[in-house]
C-alpha cells in the first residue's frame, strides 16, 4: 500500500493533516522504518489530493506487508465490506448505496450467498468483476452467489445467480450431518434447524420411515443418522434435489438403509410399510395425507409428522389450555384441549411465545379428524388419532406460523 515516510518529529503533525483531509488509511498501523523514520499509510485513490508544506519533509513509498490497525482487526465482516466498497467508489458513495450493501448473508463453505435485495443500484454493474472480487475478499469467500425469488414451479426451485466461481456445489454441516447441494438448483433452509434437531432425538429404532417430501435429505438424514430409523423411503420429484440426496446418503454412510423414489409422491406405490411418515411441505402438506394413510402399517399404525402454515392473529390473552399429552383424547381419539410448552424459535417476524394458541389447537383437532376419516375409508375399520405434540418451528410471515403436528394413528380393536 502507499505510505508517506517522514522523520519521527514530524509524524504527529503529518498524521493530523492526513486525518483532517481524510487521506489516512485507517486499516493499517503506523510503521517504524530504519533511520528513525515513520511511515503513515494513505489511501491510494486519494493521492491526487495530497498536498504538504515544504517544512514537513516526507517521501512516498510502498509498504509490502502492512500491519492491520487495532480498529481494522475489530471490524465485523459487514463493516469491512462497507469500508472496502466505500473506498472502491470514493466520491460517488451515498446513503442509497449504503442501504444497498447486505448486512447479512448465508455462508456455505467458501461460498457466500447474498440476499436478493443487495447490489441492485445501476452503479454496481459498472464495476463489473471488480465488485464481486472485492465483496468476496471482504467476506473471506472464494465464490459468490445472489438469491432471487423462489420459482413458482411447484418444486420451490431457487432463482440463484452465481456471481463469482465456476459452480454452485457446496457442503454444509448441520448437527453432525453433511449436506452437499448446488445452491443454484436447491433450497437449504437454516430456519428449520430446531425441527431437524427435534426429529433427530426421536426414538425410531427398528422403525421404517417414509419421507414424502425429502428434498436433499433435510429430515431423512436426521432420522437415519441420529434417530436410528432402520430404513427410510425418501420421495422427491425435483431431479436436482434427488442428485443431492443420493450424494448425501453416501456422504453420511446410510445409502444402504434408504431407497430413493424419484417422482410425484402422490403416485407412490408403497402400501402398508411405514411406522412413521414425515410430511415436511409448507404451506400445506394436505395433498400428501391420503398417501401417508396408505403407507402406514395397517395392523399397527404409526405416527404422522404433518407440517402446515397456520394463521393466528393476536387476541387478548384467554385462559390457556393445559399441556397436550397422548392420553388426553376426544371420544373419537383426538386431543380435546391443551397447552404445550417447549422451546420455540423466533423466526424474526414475531415472537411466538411458549404456549399453544387456540388457532393451532383447532387446526390440530380438525386435522386429526380428517386423518381419522381417511384411514377409516381406506382400511374399512375405525382408527383412533391422538395429538402427541404441536411444534412451532418458526414464524413464516406476520401472524403465520410453521407448525408440525405429531399425530399418532392406531387401528381400533374389532
Amino acid at each position: 500500500i502507499p505510505a508517506l515516510a517522514t522523520e519521527r518529529r514530524f509524524a504527529q503533525r503529518l498524521r493530523e493533516r492526513l486525518e483532517e483531509e481524510q487521506l489516512l488509511d485507517g486499516r493499517y498501523r503506523l510503521q517504524e522504518l530504519p533511520g528513525g523514520r515513520v511511515a503513515l499509510p494513505v489511501l491510494e485513490e486519494k493521492l491526487s489530493r495530497l498536498w504538504l508544506p515544504q517544512e514537513m519533509p516526507c517521501e512516498l513509498l510502498r509498504i509490502q506487508d502492512p500491519v492491520p490497525s487495532r480498529a481494522a482487526r475489530r471490524r465485523t465482516p459487514a463493516q469491512k465490506l462497507r469500508d472496502e466498497l466505500r473506498r472502491l467508489l470514493a466520491e460517488s458513495w451515498s446513503e442509497e448505496l449504503e442501504c444497498d450493501v447486505p448486512h447479512a448473508w448465508q455462508r456455505h463453505g467458501d461460498l457466500v450467498l447474498l440476499s436478493e435485495d443487495s447490489f441492485r443500484a445501476a452503479v454496481w454493474e459498472k464495476l463489473g468483476p471488480v465488485l464481486w472480487e472485492t465483496v468476496a475478499s471482504a467476506l473471506g469467500a472464494q465464490r459468490l452467489a445472489r438469491r432471487g425469488r423462489v420459482l413458482p414451479d411447484g418444486m420451490r426451485s431457487p432463482s440463484v445467480t452465481l456471481l463469482l466461481g465456476q459452480d454452485g456445489w457446496v457442503e454444509h454441516v448441520d448437527n453432525g450431518i453433511r449436506y452437499t447441494f448446488d445452491v443454484t438448483k436447491c433450497m437449504f433452509s437454516p430456519g428449520n434447524i430446531t425441527e431437524k434437531l427435534r426429529v433427530a432425538s426421536l426414538p425410531c429404532s427398528r422403525e421404517v420411515l417414509v419421507d414424502l417430501y425429502a428434498g436433499i435429505g433435510y429430515f431423512t438424514l436426521p432420522y437415519l443418522v441420529h434417530a436410528g430409523a432402520s430404513f427410510a423411503h425418501a420421495c422427491e420429484w425435483n431431479h436436482h434435489a434427488v442428485e443431492a440426496l443420493r450424494r448425501n446418503l453416501v456422504l453420511n454412510g446410510v445409502q444402504d438403509r434408504c431407497r430413493v423414489h424419484h417422482g410425484d409422491s402422490r403416485q407412490l406405490e408403497l402400501r402398508d410399510v411405514a411406522d412413521r411418515v414425515n410430511l415436511g411441505l409448507i404451506p400445506s402438506s394436505e395433498e400428501g395425507w391420503p398417501v401417508a394413510c396408505r403407507v402406514l402399517k395397517k395392523d399397527t399404525g404409526g405416527v404422522l409428522h404433518i407440517h402446515h402454515n397456520v394463521e393466528a392473529f393476536p387476541t387478548p390473552a384467554p385462559p390457556q389450555t393445559r399441556v397436550l399429552q397422548a392420553e388426553h383424547k376426544t371420544p373419537e381419539g383426538a386431543s380435546d384441549d391443551g397447552e404445550a410448552q417447549h422451546p420455540i424459535e423466533d423466526g424474526g417476524k414475531e415472537t411466538l411465545g411458549a404456549r399453544i394458541r387456540p388457532e393451532w389447537q383447532r387446526w390440530a383437532e380438525a386435522t386429526a379428524a380428517r386423518i381419522r376419516g381417511l384411514l377409516a375409508e381406506l382400511c374399512g375399520q375405525q382408527w383412533r388419532t391422538s395429538i402427541l405434540h404441536i411444534e412451532a418451528v418458526k414464524s413464516y410471515a406476520p401472524h403465520v406460523h410453521h407448525l408440525v403436528l405429531d399425530l399418532e394413528c392406531r387401528p381400533t380393536l374389532p
